[in-house]
């Protein structure tokens, strides 16, 4: 069952950063996380509802509140910059990139007194220079050169880094912050569905709280948009409850890697639809990131 939830996660998740793409380059990111968010919590109340389940702050406590409100803080943060990345970058190196968060949750792990295999710091040194490579363009580049004798267009090559990379390695570390808080401190509190329900309110009440000293539109969509924002809340919200549900079994690291190779899914949609070229060097650094998920994740 975890193998089946990790796998779940990995697809629901590659497509909603699919469709976040397009959104985001429509509406801009923050309004696309806000009304995304906005449809993953009505979904998520009314399973809840239907289902019979629930959380009252007055029988639970405190605890699971303040808990899941950090982790809505942290996906908040971390959804930002990737649909930030989306909106800029191009996705078949920016969502790559943003999947190798599972390399920071075993940094945590180790400093909070958890022993590193040799194989899960191999795997984490195959991300670092997978990033590196996925996230480095070494194309030719137009430049403009002056001969002694006038002027003369000339060719360089230099390497330059990749727009929307450095928002995709933000969104990677708060992520991996954020996944190992949930798993460790949210869910043996709240369960799967619950959490998610927490996380998705907490998220929301956050936007709403900094989209006026920010200068965020909260106006609502016109057109044929919405449709893309509604696939991208019910399929996110679809992937954290799966996720949130494998970790539950206890195959934490098992669902982790699968949840993780979500980037593949997006990078493949992106091949297919989008016809998104990349260099040898990336494609190799992309390989590496995912190599490097599977290594550190067992």
């Amino acid at each position: 069952m975890a193998i089946f939830l990790g796998l779940t996660a990995a697809i629901c998740w590659g497509v909603a950063d699919f469709c976040a793409r397009f959104a985001s380059r429509r509406i801009g990111a923050f309004r696309t996380l806000f009304f995304m968010q906005l449809f993953g919590f009505a979904s998520m109340t009314a399973y809840l509802e239907w289902t019979s389940r629930g959380i009252s702050p007055t029988t639970a406590g405190w605890r699971p509140w303040v808990f899941a409100a950090f982790a809505g803080v942290l996906s908040t943060v971390g959804s930002l910059a990737l649909y930030y990345a989306f909106q800029i970058g191009v996705m078949s190196i920016v969502a790559p990139i943003s999947s190798s968060y599972p390399a920071i949750t075993v940094v945590l792990a180790f400093l909070s007194g958890e022993r590193m295999s040799a194989l899960r710091a191999a795997g984490l040194g195959a991300v670092i220079v997978g990033v590196i490579l996925a996230a480095t363009s070494f194309a030719a580049l137009s430049a403009s050169a002056k001969a002694a004798d006038g002027a003369s267009e000339a060719r360089a090559s230099r390497a330059h880094l990749s727009r929307g990379v450095g928002w995709s390695i933000f969104a990677a570390v708060t992520f991996g912050v954020m996944f190992w808080w949930l798993g460790f401190h949210v869910v043996p509190l709240t369960g799967s569905a619950v959490s998610v329900w927490l996380i998705r309110l907490s998220t929301i009440g956050a936007l709403g709280l900094v989209a006026a000293p920010t200068r965020q539109s909260l106006a609502l969509p016109r057109g044929s948009v919405w449709w893309l924002v509604a696939a991208v809340g019910l399929t996110d919200t679809t992937a954290y409850f799966a996720n949130n549900a494998g970790m539950a079994t206890g195959h934490v690291s098992v669902v982790s890697v699968l949840a993780s190779l979500y980037g593949a899914v997006t990078v493949l949609l992106s091949w297919i639809v989008l016809r998104e070229r990349l260099e040898r060097s990336q494609w190799a650094g992309i390989a590496l990131i995912f190599i490097g998920i599977v290594m550190v994740s067992v």
